[in-house]
């Protein structure tokens, strides 16, 4: 007679490929986040070519995955693919980027004036909580983990908003202009860091006192200003630029 082999029983079966399945998406979403924090941190010039094995490299991991999150940031509008070629890192014009913060800014300004009517006491206490976070990191000059906690602020006053259909649009330009969000703090020797860290006192005073109207001129003219230094910071930089739309 051939021995028995034990067969695993069904219960445990189900739990390991249950762990399996949660396991890649978890991978690919820390594949995704390390990628879109290098590349938004500098790392890779504007309008630069990807640098497809040196990143595989830096990650751990194939060129599959690598272009299946690079897939996924060129629909966030980081980077732009090439066809046949890779990709690179998206380049916008002071054109481009005049008309995004307006965007940007108009949309910041309307969740601001939503979100004083629906928000509840405990978002507000959380984005107390980010906010000082947020603080933590300036003092120490943790431009990573400030800017994390940046967005994640910025983030939850949209979703007090209670607008699907405004998360979705601010979701979709966001990633646009995230990059030159993170540059736009080094200008004038960093001189905007501390101007916007002011900034976001007013925005959770503001928020405090469910002031709708002041919040959303504070959060327009935030991103006015964010759009002036990041221009500054490019011409700092000496980048070159590449064609204005046209008139």
């Amino acid at each position: 007679m051939k021995p028995m082999i034990p067969r695993e029983p069904a219960s445990l079966l189900a739990r390991t490929e249950s762990a399996a399945s949660a396991e890649e998406p978890s991978l690919h979403g820390e594949i995704l986040a390390r990628l879109r924090d290098y590349i938004v941190e500098g790392n890779i010039p504007d309008g630069g070519r990807m640098p497809e094995r040196q990143l595989c490299d830096m990650l751990g991991i194939s060129r599959t995955p690598l272009r299946e999150a690079l897939k996924v940031l060129a629909a966030e509008g980081l980077v732009e693919l090439l066809p046949n070629r890779g990709a690179r890192v998206r380049q916008l014009s002071e054109y481009d980027l005049g008309e995004l913060f307006d965007v940007m800014g108009g949309l910041e300004g309307l969740a601001g004036r939503l979100a004083c009517e629906n928000i509840t006491d405990g978002e507000i206490a959380e984005i107390e909580r980010l906010h000082y976070e947020m603080y933590s990191f300036y003092l120490h000059r943790d431009m990573h983990g400030y800017f994390q906690v940046n967005q994640k602020v910025h983030q939850k006053i949209v979703e007090a908003s209670r607008n699907t259909t405004l998360m979705a649009t601010y979701g979709n330009f966001a990633g646009r202009i995230r990059r030159i969000r993170y540059s736009a703090n080094f200008a004038r020797n960093r001189e905007r860091w501390g101007e916007a860290m002011r900034e976001h006192e007013t925005i959770l005073d503001a928020l405090r006192r469910r002031a709708g109207t002041e919040l959303s001129d504070i959060l327009f003219r935030h991103l006015r200003n964010k759009q002036t230094a990041a221009i500054e910071h490019l011409h700092e930089l000496g980048t070159p630029q590449p064609p204005a739309a046209p008139a």
